[in-house]
């Protein structure tokens, strides 16, 4: 029976559950590993001995061997190590995070298994420039692009652009003030922007061409298989510059889309040249019928989209996961 390990944390979405239970009716097992539970609540073992490596991860209820995983899924990997901070002295805690993080990691990335993805892809994926080059030389349009923390490079190439400009940063991340969560989304750049110009060189940042929008694609690669969607990301004023800023008021309008041919292509090439299994791409396209990539993300959500399809891409995403479907290798 083929055995998948799932990479995730205790507070994830239906997506995970959907998944496990495509698993079970594709005649697959799976294991899932909560990240947050571990170490102080679960304990992951690397043994090699006779001969052979065993691995095995144990809780209070239950004891798995890794031993013959089949495939990986590593879905996420967020608070990892929660719970460290209220039982170690402060000067202690980093070095422990550290061990936590390079011992789970590192047993990931010497499973000789099929992994969706491994570790190190995820950390490649990082570079939004080089998603940006390869989007290129498949054939893809890409937006003028800056990426920079040169105050007079900046002007120049919004001089050179003559086009209004937007910055995002090339991480998601959150600024907690006064206890309450704000999410950094993309802006358009507006006077008061540039009135704060010198603290750019304190931080990068990537900027580029605003785009006028016909409509926002999220477009969902398993495997060899395309799941497209589109939404009118201009209907609501503060989702037009970036719909995910009222995600949840338009999660009802997204509707399927065919992608024309050539767009299909340049995605599977990109996905081909990264060797990745999933992805979650955002594209952009203008009322002149143009079709411009903007990244494609590893772990990026399907949940809302999975239920509009009748849960194909969770179906889908098992069979891979199982080999049951084509993949990638």
């Amino acid at each position: 029976m083929s055995k998948v390990l799932i990479i995730t944390h205790t507070a994830d979405n239906e997506a995970v559950t959907s998944v496990i239970q495509h698993i079970k009716a594709l005649g697959g097992e799976s294991v899932r590993f909560d990240v947050d539970r571990y170490p102080l609540a679960c304990r992951l073992t690397t043994q090699y001995s006779g001969g052979r490596w065993q691995l095995w991860v144990e809780d209070e209820q239950d004891a798995h061997s890794l031993s013959d995983i089949t495939a990986v899924w590593y879905r996420r990997s967020y608070n990892i190590g929660k719970g460290l901070e209220n039982v170690l002295d402060k000067e202690f805690l980093p070095s422990s995070i550290g061990e936590v993080r390079r011992t789970l990691f590192g047993m990931l990335e010497g499973l000789p298994c099929f992994q969706l993805e491994r570790y190190s892809v995820y950390r490649r994926l990082d570079s939004k420039e080089e998603q940006l080059r390869i989007a290129a030389d498949c054939g893809l349009e890409i937006p003028a692009t800056c990426i920079t923390n040169s105050p007079a490079r900046l002007k120049a190439f919004m001089e050179a652009t003559g086009r209004p400009i937007v910055a995002k940063m090339q991480s998601s991340f959150a600024i907690y003030r006064e206890g309450r969560e704000h999410v950094v989304f993309t802006s358009e750049i507006n006077d008061s922007h540039l009135e704060q110009l010198q603290q750019l060189a304190y931080c990068p940042m990537t900027f580029q061409e605003k785009l006028p929008k016909a409509l926002e694609l999220r477009v969902t690669v398993v495997g060899k298989e395309i799941f497209a969607f589109s939404i009118d990301s201009q209907q609501l004023p503060d989702a037009q510059t970036d719909w995910r800023k009222e995600g949840a008021a338009l999660v009802e309008d997204w509707r399927p889309y065919e992608l024309p041919e050539k767009v299909k292509a340049g995605l599977l090439q990109m996905m081909d040249i990264y060797g990745l299994n999933y992805g979650a791409i955002d594209l952009v396209l203008t009322p002149e019928g143009k079709y411009y990539f903007l990244e494609v993300n590893a772990a990026g959500e399907f949940f809302w989209l999975d239920k509009l399809c009748g849960y194909a891409i969770s179906r889908h995403l098992a069979a891979v996961l199982l080999q049951q479907a084509e993949r990638r290798e």
